[in-house]
């Protein structure tokens, strides 16, 4: 039964993945906000490192039988991170939040992880694809973590 999305599903899909990761990162100590800057979501201090971390939220809700497709971010993003992080001291991040299925997977990575991987192409890609995936575990630039969901029982179905 495939699901039906409300029509503002997407600007929802883009506050709960920002929503998330600002949890996720003062759970572990960061002092964070969400910022309303044009490139920049959340600003973060590293309570390990003491960086003070610009990041940009990209989100992706997908539909059954589309979990591994590939998240494309538009090299303008890149363009307007760098120029807030640059208002504002910070050093330049990329969260990527995936509800896929079964699972909301989140990465965080720099600015220049992300480009690297994306290199001479008119925008980046963010592979979901299995070994793409088992590649970032392995790889300790990207930090990560995710969730197992499951709906128990909803509205018209038994």
């Amino acid at each position: 039964m495939k699901i039906s999305k409300s029509s503002r599903h997407s600007k929802i899909t883009g506050d709960f993945a920002e929503g998330l990761i600002l949890y996720w990162l003062s759970k572990h100590g960061f002092e964070c906000a969400r910022v309303d800057h044009t490139g920049m979501d959340l600003i973060a201090r590293n309570p390990y490192t003491r960086e003070l971390m610009g990041i940009s939220v990209k989100s992706r809700s997908r539909y059954e039988g589309t979990e591994n497709t590939t998240v494309r971010i538009e090299r303008d993003n890149i363009i307007k991170l760098r120029e807030a992080c640059r208002a504002f001291g910070c050093e330049p991040y990329f969260a990527v939040v995936v509800d896929a299925g079964q699972s909301i997977r989140c990465f965080i990575v720099t600015m220049k992880y992300l480009v690297r991987l994306g290199e001479e192409r008119k925008a980046l890609y963010w592979n979901m694809g299995p070994k793409r995936l088992a590649a970032y575990e392995r790889d300790t630039a990207v930090i990560m973590f995710d969730f197992q969901s499951k709906t128990t029982r909803w509205f018209g179905r038994k």
